[in-house]
């Protein structure tokens, strides 16, 4: 029987879960009036699961956690007495590391397999009404109430092609639409590698929300996830050839639903628009080298190259978020970097920097390892969440609260799923 400690922290898990997914809702349509203060929603909750699993024994103190926590504490006095000065906005940055990245390990020692498989469950649900609102957002004015931007102002769609603005969904940003069903995506392939553990009907839909979702978005950053993901799978069919039959059900499920699809005219108008601007921005960016090389790779470079002209303890730890620069310069902005580990480098300084980026490129590798033996006793979850978690863990954006959410969250899964 489970322990009552464990329940509630178990129960603050799905409580982050649900928030991380409709805080936008909050702050868009119900409480707009508080937009600001439920931008930190998960922060409270966050704590009172550290605390509840402090108290219980249930956070193992390892390096990771003992480092990065470290790094955090040293970060806000630095920041203050060193850096920009501002305590708000050194706490604001410092939470990332001292709240979320703990949460991690709770979410990987409370949580198992099981449990993991009902998100996975409650996602596929999720998605399917989510992809209604993303197409009716798509083809209505961003005067229309559904497009409203957090704290009720109006224009919530961001620039897109064609006159098509790219939708947010139930989030506060676009970025949201891209890392739910990126997110979304590895339980679709899971299920279909076990597609007698859920309703077919629930399954086939979600997967076809998904497929809608790559259009509608006009996101580039969930295309490429989608084929990260689908080349996952393909390695697990290469080492187990029983999951062959469930990646089969995947093709000929996507090939039916492109050719259903193709004969709505509403479905072609968001490709033509997806199409347009992937080749306009592929231009603009040196095509797939620049997007992947630049975006990706070349972020990565850059920030390291960078490492020795910053100064040796840094800007201060928050500038570099968009509350951070809302605060000390009264708009939202790129204080220091729109890459991760330029924003954390520029932050923290050299030192602890590149420390943190180490940290978390070994967590990574890691996991990796973990997550490949696991795939070769069978237990595909742990593989098909990486193939998300792996970029996340290593190189997301943890200055933006969404993607902080979906990275805490899919790190803590990867964990959780470890155990069978």
């Amino acid at each position: 029987m489970m322990a009552p400690a464990v329940f509630r922290i178990k129960q603050g898990i799905w409580l982050y879960f649900i928030l991380l997914i409709f805080e936008g809702a909050l702050r868009k349509w119900i409480f707009p009036s508080l937009a600001d203060p439920i931008l930190i929603i998960r922060d409270p909750l966050a704590l009172w699961i550290l605390i509840k699993a402090w108290q219980h024994r249930l956070i193992n103190l390892n390096y990771y956690i003992i480092s990065v926590v470290t790094i955090g504490i040293i970060g806000i006095y630095t920041a203050y007495f060193i850096g920009h000065g501002n305590i708000i906005v050194a706490f604001f940055g410092a939470r990332i590391l001292l709240l979320h990245f703990p949460l991690i390990f709770v979410i990987g020692r409370v949580l198992n397999l099981k449990d993991v498989i009902k998100i996975g469950k409650a996602t596929l649900i999720i998605a399917i009404p989510m992809i209604i609102l993303i197409i009716l957002q798509f083809y209505s004015p961003q005067t229309a109430l559904i497009n409203v931007s957090v704290g009720g102002e109006p224009g919530a769609g961001f620039s897109g092609i064609n006159n098509f603005f790219r939708p947010p969904g139930v989030f506060s940003f676009i970025n949201g639409n891209t890392l739910f069903y990126s997110f979304t995506t590895c339980f679709v392939l899971y299920f279909w590698f076990n597609y007698k553990t859920i309703n077919r009907l629930i399954l086939v839909t979600a997967t076809l929300s998904v497929l809608l979702a790559i259009p509608f978005s006009i996101s580039r950053g969930l295309l490429f996830q989608v084929i990260v993901s689908i080349l996952f799978a393909t390695v697990a069919i290469t080492l187990k050839p029983k999951y062959l039959t469930g990646m089969l059900f995947v093709i000929a499920g996507i090939i039916f639903c492109f050719i259903l699809l193709g004969s709505f005219s509403f479905f072609n108008t968001a490709t033509e628009a997806f199409s347009a601007r992937f080749t306009s921005a592929n231009k603009i960016e040196g095509g797939i080298n620049g997007v992947f090389l630049d975006r990706f790779l070349g972020g990565m470079i850059q920030a390291i190259h960078s490492a020795s002209n910053q100064p040796f303890f840094g800007y201060g730890i928050g500038l570099g978020t968009n509350a951070g620069s809302m605060i000390l310069k009264g708009g939202r902005m790129f204080l220091l970097s729109e890459g991760e580990w330029g924003r954390i480098i520029g932050e923290l300084g050299p030192i602890m920097g590149l420390s943190v980026i180490l940290i978390r490129i070994k967590l990574a590798l890691h996991l990796s390892l973990k997550c490949y033996s696991r795939l070769l006793m069978g237990n595909t979850m742990p593989w098909l969440l990486l193939s998300f978690g792996a970029l996340a863990i290593a190189q997301g954006s943890w200055s933006q609260p969404t993607s902080l959410g979906f990275c805490t969250l899919i790190s803590g899964l990867v964990i959780a799923s470890l155990k069978d």
